[in-house]
This record gives structure tokens, sequence and C-alpha cells, in this order.
């Protein structure tokens, strides 16, 4: 059996809403609204599934009925579930606003993820992912520290996810940058590396960023992405795509990035199996 991937982060319940036109504030905007799975973490376990791999996540839901329809969700795409239940916290949920264009943004409430407890990562993992929200969380981030030092302690690849670039402008660059280290993959939209190195061109940001990563790449969203390792800056370009929501792109594209590398993909092959990734995931409502 092929070694887990694992992942360590959110389990959301996600409410959809694809507005039919800009929104009208303090008035009404006719809109579609549909019930789906979300969570940046399980939404890269998912894909990571959907691409071949054997993801492992490690996440946290509340003892309700959104949580175990998460759970039974996530087990019937293939991901293998180390998941707590809290007695306490709702699972988390996040309305998620779409835009005519596909633009999102979204309004979290982050329930039983805020209490995600450390876990012992599997001996045998191929390779951690992390991402962002758990390390932006003061409740969950012990639980994310304690899995990037269980990495090491395994010598295990890790990546990382900043998440969303205003909680993490909040927490500042410095403080986030600290509590990574310096991973083997650092996975940031252009706003989140611009917050991340002050330098506002992709470019230049993926070089700095390089000081914190063996490897930096930088989403893009339709212009693909940039790869470099400080010395070098490559492009990859965007799969075409049919654009309706752009909520779980960037989850997508690392999925497709770890399952393609951990599965011994040139470096080349790997961001363009991420972008072809990404391009399914858009063309669809919600995250997976």
């Amino acid at each position: 059996m092929s070694r887990p991937v694992v992942v360590v982060g959110d389990v959301m319940a996600d409410v959809v809403v694809t507005l039919s036109r800009p929104l009208a504030i303090g008035s009404d905007t006719p809109a579609r609204i549909e019930h789906r799975g979300g969570g940046s973490g399980a939404n890269v376990a998912a894909w990571l599934a959907r691409a071949g791999a054997r993801p492992l996540l490690y996440g946290r839901v509340g003892d309700d009925p959104p949580g175990r329809l998460a759970l039974a969700a996530l087990a019937g795409e293939g991901v293998e579930l180390l998941v707590s239940v809290d007695a306490e916290r709702p699972t988390g949920t996040c309305v998620v606003l779409v835009d005519p264009g596909g633009e999102r943004s979204m309004l979290p409430d982050r329930g039983a993820n805020a209490a995600l407890a450390p876990a012992t990562l599997p001996e045998h993992a191929a390779h951690v992912h992390v991402a962002g929200y758990a390390l932006l969380d003061p409740g969950a981030r012990p639980a994310a520290l304690h899995a990037l030092a269980e990495a090491r302690r395994l010598g295990c690849p890790v990546s990382v996810d900043p998440a969303s670039s205003a909680p993490l402008a909040d927490a500042g660059a410095t403080a986030f940058l600290g509590w990574i280290g310096r991973v083997d993959l650092l996975l940031p939209n252009a706003a989140e590396a611009a917050v991340l190195s002050g330098l506002w061109d992709p470019a230049q940001a993926a070089r700095a960023l390089a000081a914190h990563a063996e490897e930096v790449v930088v989403t893009l969203g339709a212009e693909g992405a940039l790869w470099s390792d400080g010395r070098t800056v490559e492009h990859v370009p965007a799969a075409p795509a049919d654009v309706v929501d752009t909520t779980c792109a960037g989850d997508a594209f690392a999925a497709g990035l770890l399952a393609a590398r951990t599965a011994g993909a040139s470096r080349r092959a790997a961001l363009t199996v991420a972008a072809a990734l990404a391009a399914q995931a858009v063309q669809r409502p919600g995250a997976r």
C-alpha cells in the first residue's frame, strides 16, 4: 500500500451562495444556495484522493449532523480519517459568497476547528501538509505546530499553505514565518505572497520567500503559477477553464502538486497536474 499524505486542517460545512448579480447591500439579491463540504484541510484531502494519492486527514468536527455528513462524504471520497469529535463546539460553518464572475468571499465560523488537538503522525507518512488556517487560529495553532515538529522528527517533507491574506496580515508575516520555520514547500497565492514578503511582484515575492522554503509556488489564478527555489523562477500557465466558482482552486492545485510529486513526477509535470486539477475545481460550484 502507498504511504499516506497527511493533511492537517479544517473540516467545514459550506453554505455556498451564488449571486445572480452584484450584492445589493441593505436590499435583496437573488441567489442560488447550496450546502456543500468544505474546509481547506478536508478539500485538499478530497482532491488528493481524486488525484490518486492516499490522504489521511487530521481534523475536528462537532457531534452534530453537519459533522457526521462531512465525515461520511470524505470517507466516500477515499479519505482516511483521524478526525476527533468535539462534544461542545459545533462543526465549523462557512458562508461562501460567489459573485457573477466566480470570485468568492468567505464568512467562516470555525466551530470545532478552533479546538484541534495535537496528534501523533504515522511513522510511514510520505508527506505532511498543513493548511494555514490551523496556524492562524490560536486555538488550533498548537496542533499545527506539533504536526510540523513531528514531521521534522520523522524526516518527512512538509508543505504549508498560508490560507488567506486577510487573517495572515492580521497575524503578521514575521509571526507566521516564525511558526513554520523552514519548510520544503510553501504554497501562497499572490496576495498571501505579498503579505509574507512585502513585495507585490509575484516573481520577486517567490524568490524572497525561498529564504523560508526549499521551493515556493505562488498561484496566480487565471495566470497560472510561479515556481522558485530562490535562484530561478519558472512560470506554469493555467489550464483552460470556464470559471464558475474559485472557492477551491488553491486547495485542488496543492492536492494535484502533492499527489504528483509523491508519486515521483518531475517538478514541471507535477505543476501541470496541479494546474489541471485546479481547472477542474473552478468549473463547478463549491469546494468539491
